[in-house]
């Protein structure tokens, strides 16, 4: 009998595969409604952003989460994060310092948002926005929590990899969503999909039917640093949800991918591991370069010794997002007279 691991993640017969565990995926899809069904345990004295998503992982959250704070910021208030700190190890609830922390304490995504917000992990989300209640912030945003209740809500970001989309729209094991697409939408207040002109008109084209609330394009942009790209050679590694984009971003800018070494998300960059990535790159002449999030994994010997590629989401329209945003704003100001 084959382990589960190779229907999950075999490219042979992908059909036959989701079909298999379809009965799974629904199952999954049950408990998931039982789960946001209950009622709220918290809910804090400020308003509530949560950004999250249907699929499992890599559909450009965090950088939601920093255009949001950063625009917030932009209106004069003092936006909070809350995160579940994945694959960190201190159980919370705690606030990230980016001087005091590492990424295996707490996460990567909390501690690169934290040198943008202030930000709180916690394992049980409610703790994390207790403890973010008592600070003088003004409104709270939730990097992940839509398939989580704990938390009251006062607006709901959905956020989507526009050229993926929601897969095979299976229900974990069979396909990547965590909750059926309909049902995760009905919730939602917005949709945030990202990606180029091609990949947004391929979404609306598959999913577009499913989308009854406000859709708002969005693509992820390299971060003007004076550094010129063009005909680099670069070796290339990202542990995060699709490494081939950040690939396609630097190979976009003029970079020479030498080497490209995709990680699993999240993946802990060992000294061990990094003295391999250190000798293949002295081997072929090239330049060690990966993204923010695993920046923050990198260990301290070896951070000068690598190139960062930042990236920030641009909104094609504000416009509808302030709308939205509008009543979390004007409520937030009021507390902070």
């Amino acid at each position: 009998m084959r382990p589960l691991s190779f229907w999950q993640n075999s490219p042979d017969t992908p059909g036959i595969r989701a079909r298999l565990l379809s009965p799974l995926g629904n199952l999954y899809a049950r408990a998931t409604a039982r789960r946001v069904a209950r009622p709220a345990a918290f809910r804090p004295p400020m308003p509530v952003i949560c950004v999250g998503n249907l699929n499992a992982g890599g559909t450009g959250k965090t950088p939601t989460v920093l255009a949001l704070v950063q625009h917030l910021q932009a209106r004069g208030l003092r936006p909070g994060v809350i995160s579940r700190g994945h694959g960190g190890r201190l159980p919370g609830p705690v606030e990230v310092n980016e001087r005091r922390h590492k990424a295996e304490e707490t996460g990567d995504e909390p501690l690169l948002i934290s040198s943008f917000a202030r930000t709180w992990i916690g394992r049980e989300r409610a703790t994390a926005a207790r403890a973010a209640a008592e600070a003088e912030i003004d409104i709270l945003l939730m990097d992940d929590g839509h398939q989580n209740p704990d938390v009251a809500k006062d607006l709901s970001v959905i956020v989507v990899d526009a050229a993926r989309g929601f897969g095979n729209g299976l229900c974990l094991p069979a396909g990547p969503l965590r909750e059926p697409v309909a049902q995760g939408l009905a919730r939602a207040d917005v949709l945030i999909s990202i990606g180029n002109e091609a990949a947004q008109s391929t979404f609306r084209a598959q999913w577009g039917q499913y989308v009854k609330i406000p859709h708002v394009n969005a693509s992820l942009r390299a971060l003007e640093t004076g550094m010129d790209w063009e005909g680099t050679r670069v070796l290339a590694f990202a542990g995060i949800g699709h490494p081939e984009k950040f690939f396609g971003t630097l190979r976009y800018l003029g970079a020479e991918l030498v080497q490209t070494v995709p990680l699993d998300d999240h993946q802990p960059l060992t000294p061990t591991l990094f003295k391999r990535l250190e000798t293949d790159a002295k081997a072929i002449g090239a330049q060690l370069v990966t993204t923010e999030k695993d920046a923050v994994r990198l260990p301290k010997d070896f951070i000068r010794e690598v190139l960062t590629l930042p990236v920030r989401l641009h909104i094609d329209d504000w416009k509808t997002l302030d709308r939205l945003l509008a009543p979390a704003i004007d409520a937030a100001k009021d507390l902070s007279r």
